[in-house]
């Protein structure tokens, strides 16, 4: 039994969900509002327990999910979450995705893709913020190095990968942009699997995942008693990445005193944990990724800029989905054929419907979105080929909407646009 709570005003609707969910074994604790959901995760539920997952409306009476969110992931709450919105633009979505969300689902609310969408997030409660993946071998393919990601042909996709190939091999700290859902860790994992430090730990840390309060001490370690809560000593991820290389994914996050210390690990690779007044060596190959203009925070005093330019020593741009079309096939394949292990499906092709949307739109919240799309298209086509019923409503603006299926959730029919 997993204990969730759901963020949603249109009472109809929470009680339609909270009852299903019931049913599958689940704890619900309903909140109607913002200030109800803040109270509820400070007390927990009705059994003194954490939530581990938040399922958000996005539009509530008192603000929005994305708002909450950021305050969320600002105090440190890690708890994932997914939005719940009926708007006919998944831009919405994408931006709750960069403010922290895991996911989102749109209205009508299919039963099938509500338990999947659940049960991802519940797995990623139980997975660290700080991944540490096992040294790999290195290979002469990338896209043999891990099932989870291919290259793409097109001739953005190539230039992308010569710089992999060109810097992997240097010891470079690399910044690594792009737009949300580009593959950016995919990219860094690439470099690292490519380099001299093949054999070594690749620590990849979500700076956005992190409190400002605790950011120095998962990435430096601290003493005992070092600060209220520190029970034991805790190494830092830089010791942890040693040898090896440290990623860390959304570094414009960081506040400005990490920063510091951010700088000092980079320039003299030396460490002092919280509380400690003896330094430790480390060898660390930095990687940062962002999708902000680190050089126009560095211009406004948001981040300093000589760490921009220690990290700065390679720069490569990720290139969003809409710049790479001859790639499109490849990437919908591989997500296909993933999407039909994971979910014991045998969709073989998408209808010509399918893939003119897939064509014509302009994904906002590129691979990782696709893959998204992808997974529920698969989810909810029971025979070989996918149609475009399967589609969310809001790919097809421009197209008659799809009858709603007579299983789906109908939330939120009295808030007409939300």
């Amino acid at each position: 039994m997993a204990h969730l709570l759901l963020l949603e005003d249109d009472t109809t609707f929470s009680k339609l969900l909270s009852t299903f969910l019931g049913k599958h074994g689940h704890q619900v604790q309903v909140c109607a509002s913002i200030k109800e959901a803040k109270t509820a995760l400070a007390k927990g539920d009705a059994e003194g327990q954490a939530y581990e997952v938040l399922m958000l409306d996005y539009r509530l009476p008192d603000g929005n999910s994305v708002d909450f969110l950021k305050q969320l992931r600002s105090d440190g709450i890690r708890t994932p979450a997914f939005v719940m919105t009926s708007f006919h633009d998944v831009r919405t979505a994408v931006n709750a995705m960069q403010n922290g969300a895991f996911d989102y689902i749109t209205k009508p609310v299919h039963p099938e893709e509500l338990l999947m969408v659940l049960g991802e997030a519940l797995q990623k409660s139980v997975e660290p913020v700080v991944q540490v993946a096992a040294p790999a071998k290195t290979s002469k393919r990338l896209e043999s190095q891990t099932a989870d990601f291919i290259e793409g042909k097109s001739k953005v996709s190539k230039q992308l990968y010569e710089y992999v190939r060109l810097v992997a091999p240097t010891d470079m700290s690399v910044i690594v942009l792009g737009e949300s859902g580009t593959g950016k860790e995919h990219v860094a994992k690439s470099i690292h699997r490519l380099s001299k430090r093949s054999k070594g730990p690749f620590v990849a840390i979500d700076c956005g995942s992190l409190s400002k309060d605790l950011a120095a001490s998962e990435l430096f370690g601290h003493k005992k008693g070092a600060f209220t809560g520190a029970l034991q000593d805790k190494i830092g991820q830089f010791e942890a990445a040693h040898g090896g290389t440290l990623f860390l994914d959304e570094i414009g996050n960081l506040g400005y005193d990490v920063q510091i210390k951010l700088l000092r690990a980079l320039q003299e690779r030396i460490i002092v944990p919280i509380g400690s007044t003896q330094p430790v060596k480390v060898d660390v190959r930095l990687i940062a990724a962002t999708n902000e203009d680190l050089m126009a925070s560095s211009a406004n005093g948001d981040f300093r800029d000589d760490l921009y330019h220690r990290l700065n020593e390679f720069k490569i741009d990720v290139p969003p989905l809409r710049k790479r079309g001859e790639d499109l096939p490849l990437f919908i394949q591989h997500f296909v054929d993933k999407a039909n292990v994971e979910l014991d499906r045998h969709v073989t092709s998408l209808s010509p419907e399918v893939m003119s949307v897939f064509e014509k739109y302009d994904w906002p919240g590129n691979l990782r979105e696709l893959n998204n799309v992808i997974k529920r298209l698969v989810l909810l086509t029971k025979d070989e080929v996918a149609t475009i019923n399967a589609l969310p409503a809001e790919m097809i603006t421009t197209l008659e909407e799809a009858p709603k299926s007579a299983e789906s959730f109908t939330g939120n029919a009295r808030k007409g646009n939300d």
